[in-house]
């Protein structure tokens, strides 16, 4: 049975007055909403190059929505009696 969806994700990007960047990101499904955030702070000794840091701040927010889709959709499978699997690979983006 085909499924289609269509999500929608927005990315807000700002610099607080001790210079750090932040970033805002919110996924509304039409259903519900997840908000991520992250930060990157330039470390003093380093250059300062705006663009790295909407990419840490925003790579984080990402990352931290990742990790909340991630565990409700195991809350979900648990919610329908899927069973757990026996061995779980860790990896960099899994819970």
């Amino acid at each position: 049975m085909p499924h289609t969806r269509e999500w929608t994700v927005r990315l807000h990007l700002f610099e607080d007055e001790e210079g750090t960047t932040k970033a805002h990101l919110v996924l509304d499904t039409g259903t519900t909403a997840l908000t991520g955030h992250g930060a990157a702070h330039c470390h003093p000794a380093d250059a300062n190059v705006p663009e790295i840091g909407d990419e840490l701040a925003a790579g984080r927010a990402m990352n931290d929505l990742a990790r909340q889709l991630l565990r409700a959709a195991d809350r979900d499978l648990e919610g329908v009696g899927a069973p757990r699997p026996s061995t779980r690979v860790t990896t960099a983006w899994s819970l």
